[in-house]
């Protein structure tokens, strides 16, 4: 995109660790949505390995990522730009992905988000739709990556369905292209795995319809370098450029025919580096030619990590204009609710008293924006486990919120919020919990506080009246005074309430906590 002369924003490196290969680009965006690209970086890590699900990430693909994010890391601060890191399928399937993480923040300083398939998907489309004209148009938008092929369909910015499937490049090759040459049989099995993986997503995508196709990163840029070598047309860049439904299958079918990496390497325009990779691609982009009805296909330059730049920008300007939750991640909490018939007037009304107590306690708990969408998210979701049953439903809690897609949110986001509202009442945050053993030690002074607002908020609305309109608080040295102020009705019942909830607040702020009527 061209270069704005408007004013740029903060520069920020948008890092994306992929199966097969890593990216990053450091990017600004003016007031009006133009990108300016500072710089680029790529290394083929190739991260993941493994043939089915990907178990264990191997110490020698660790120390290959540890390596390429070092380098990134400096170029990324020598630009003065904050970093957002994204893991993808990989990172989200690895037992082990934990110790990446942590080996990845104490060599480098870069926190890792490791987000789900869907949020992976919302993304891509995020970054394709600001990379080409007709934002408006409904688009099917396909990205072929290592791990995992994400498929969207939206209009006017917004996506409308989503899927993440377990179809990648790498993947494939593993499970079914490791002899020296390509056999009839394993090309007829990747194609039978493929079609059973999208046998549902054809109808459910189909069902939306779409005015047209678009495909992003490395391997639908390779096709397309192998239809323009073929037509002897050579662009100058790929963005936008635009192959027939006819001419990508004729590219596909000499991928296929091409037996052996050194046959591949003949056909002209061919990425000598793709090359031991590219048939599981192409032949899960021929399902998607066939399966979804596809007459052209546009490439994309922008794709994952231009996607993680505006949304970033996007999120912050929300933030600033807003303090609270952002509208995407609001109406993945709300619609998380409605699915689980949370009653909604009591859940806003913890989340306000939640909100209140943070912003009160602003100069003791030293939190962000971050934590206060986190905190917002968790009162509006703390009584879903009421859906299974109301005995344990805290706990219960914690496993719908855990295992619900909620775009905009990272998985990482996702089980901090889950902590929190399981932590609204009954037991206090301890490390015999696993999950929240599992947490980095920074997040879990995060829950800790977190949850102990929102104990108290959830007794001082005991009785779902919102008999308690309003809380003052001052800080003392040794005490945390609220003084609760009533609408109707005398709040003792929510007096006693919030004094059974007290404690955890008590032991994280080191400081007694006084509740009286005001």
């Amino acid at each position: 995109m061209a270069t704005s002369t408007q004013h740029i924003h903060q520069r920020i490196a948008a890092i994306d660790i992929g199966t097969n290969s890593f990216h990053m680009v450091i990017a600004s965006v003016s007031e009006h949505g133009i990108m300016q690209i500072h710089a680029r970086d790529k290394d083929m890590v190739r991260l993941g390995s493994s043939a089915t699900d990907m178990k264990c990430l191997s110490d020698d693909a660790m120390d290959r990522g540890l390596q390429a994010l070092s380098r990134f890391a400096v170029e990324a601060r020598s630009h003065h730009a904050s970093i957002r890191a994204i893991a993808t399928s990989a990172v989200r399937e690895a037992l082990n992905k934990d110790e990446f993480v942590r080996r990845v923040y104490d060599l480098t300083g870069i926190h890792i988000d490791v987000i789900p398939g869907v949020e992976e998907g919302r993304l891509i489309y995020v970054g394709v739709t600001h990379g080409l004209p007709g934002r408006n148009d409904r688009v099917f938008v396909i990205d072929i990556g290592g791990g995992s092929t994400e498929t969207v369909i939206g209009e006017r910015g917004e996506p409308l369905s989503i899927d993440s499937s377990k179809i990648g490049h790498l993947r494939l090759t593993k499970r079914f292209f490791t002899t020296t040459c390509v056999t009839h049989d394993q090309i007829n099995a990747c194609r039978q795995l493929i079609r059973g993986e999208w046998a549902t997503v054809f109808q459910w995508h189909l069902q939306h319809g779409f005015k047209r196709a678009i495909g992003c990163s490395g391997t639908i840029t390779a096709i397309a370098s192998m239809v323009a070598a073929m037509k002897q047309r050579i662009p100058e860049s790929y963005n936008g450029y635009t192959m027939s439904r006819h001419d990508v299958l004729v590219v596909i079918d000499r991928i296929v025919n091409a037996r052996s990496v050194k046959d591949r390497l003949d056909i002209p325009g061919m990425d000598p580096k793709r090359a031991d990779v590219i048939v599981a691609g192409a032949l899960i982009l021929e399902q998607a030619i066939l399966g979804f009805g596809i007459q052209e296909l546009t490439v994309s330059g922008y794709a994952l990590r231009e996607g993680i730049v505006f949304d970033a920008v996007y999120q912050q300007r929300e933030m600033d204009l807003r303090h609270h939750l952002t509208p995407l991640r609001y109406q993945s909490v709300k619609h998380v609710c409605e699915l689980y018939h949370v009653r909604m007037e009591h859940a806003e009304h913890v989340k306000a008293l939640s909100v209140a107590l943070f912003d009160h306690l602003a100069p003791l708990h030293g939190l962000g924006d971050r934590e206060r969408e986190l905190l917002e998210a968790a009162a509006l979701l703390h009584d879903v486990g009421y859906h299974i049953s109301a005995d344990q439903h805290h706990k219960h809690s914690e496993y719908i919120i855990k295992n619900s897609a909620m775009p905009g949110f990272t998985s990482t986001e996702t089980d901090l919020i889950a902590c929190i509202a399981r932590y609204h009442r009954k037991s206090h945050p301890k490390r015999k919990h696993t999950s929240f053993s599992l947490l980095p030690d920074e997040d879990e002074s995060v829950v800790r506080q977190l949850a102990s607002m929102l104990r108290i908020a959830e007794g001082l609305d005991r009785r779902q009246q919102r008999v308690v309109s309003n809380i003052i608080v001052s800080l003392g040295d040794d005490e945390i005074s609220i003084g609760l102020e009533a609408s109707n009705l005398v709040p003792d019942i929510e007096l006693w309430g919030a004094e059974r909830r007290k404690e955890l607040m008590e032991e994280t702020f080191g400081r007694a906590i006084r509740l009286y009527l005001i």
